[in-house]
């Protein structure tokens, strides 16, 4: 059984893996790193279309943590009804400027608007939310580049909380491009030596399947899916999950159940968004060195 260091923890006894804690440390560490530097100029853009409130949000919260990491930030915002070509334009402009490091485009972009095209004018050596298929070929290829925030943050939040992976059985539910097929390939690569299994709504006898992990990454956006009944006792279990119910905003996990079982849980809220936040900033830092803008 995993074992884990004397964390927090939650009612039920299960190591509470708070991730506002451990972005905090991670941008922390960059303000650092970056005055240990002579603050040299790590510039953060990000791209926004349309009047989205919770894109708003997380926009917003992304350029405040970058000012605390001591990074520029740069938006463009453009209105809900822009072109294909505006957007295109945009993100151009943003990639040839070599004052710029780290591209984001906020996605979903407004219905009509491509996001593919977008994407692919986001050179790899500045795309810090590791999207495109160039990011997502090196990381299947195990080259150099930028791993997608998300499942990057779950991977730091194992770490952190001593969650043991080498030789351990993993599930991952969710078969997105954002999380869970690139969460399988961090899980299973050398160094991490899990045993991943890629599952997803249709996968017969689900509960089953996760039973028998020592970690479950539960990434479906299906409200709650995850009882306890998925989980074997002491398994860590990560919520990417996010869904608006009558409740309010909603895991992929029955939180207070699972936390029964557990051996390690992540909050919902407070465990993986400002996760991906953290590893944005870490991303848009190595985007700085692989530019020349910040000695290796």
């Amino acid at each position: 059984m995993t074992t884990y260091d004397d964390f927090e923890r939650t009612a039920g006894g299960a190591v509470l893996m708070d991730g506002n804690k451990l972005r905090d440390e991670i941008v922390a560490g960059i303000r650092a790193k970056i005055d240990s530097l002579g603050n040299p100029a790590v510039c953060l853009a990000t791209v926004l279309v349309g009047a989205d409130k919770p894109s708003q949000i997380y926009v917003r919260n992304k350029h405040r943590k970058a000012e605390e990491a001591g990074m520029i930030s740069r938006h463009v915002e453009l209105a809900e009804d822009a072109t294909q070509d505006d957007v295109e334009n945009a993100v151009r402009d943003l990639a040839e400027d070599s004052g710029v490091h780290g591209i984001l485009v906020q996605l979903p972009l407004p219905a009509g608007l491509d996001a593919e095209r977008v994407l692919d004018l986001v050179p790899p050596e500045k795309d810090v939310d590791g999207l495109t298929e160039r990011s997502m070929g090196r990381l299947v290829r195990g080259r150099v580049g930028h791993v997608p925030c998300t499942p990057l943050g779950v991977m730091r939040l194992l770490d952190r909380y001593g969650v043991e992976t080498s030789g351990k059985q993993a599930v991952v539910i969710g078969r997105s491009t954002l999380v869970g097929l690139p969460q399988v390939l961090l899980l299973g690569r050398k160094g991490c030596d899990a045993t991943a299994t890629l599952a997803h709504s249709r996968t017969s006898d689900l509960a089953g399947v996760c039973r028998q992990a020592d970690i479950i990454i539960a990434a479906a956006g299906m409200a709650r899916l995850v009882t306890a009944e998925f989980v074997k006792p002491g398994a860590a279990v990560v919520d990417v999950g996010i869904s608006r119910t009558e409740d309010g905003i909603v895991g992929d996990v029955d939180f207070d159940a699972v936390q029964e079982v557990a051996g390690a849980i992540t909050p919902m809220p407070g465990g993986t968004g400002p996760m991906t936040i953290g590893c944005l900033m870490e991303n848009t830092l190595a985007a700085a060195r692989m530019l020349g803008a910040v000695p290796t």
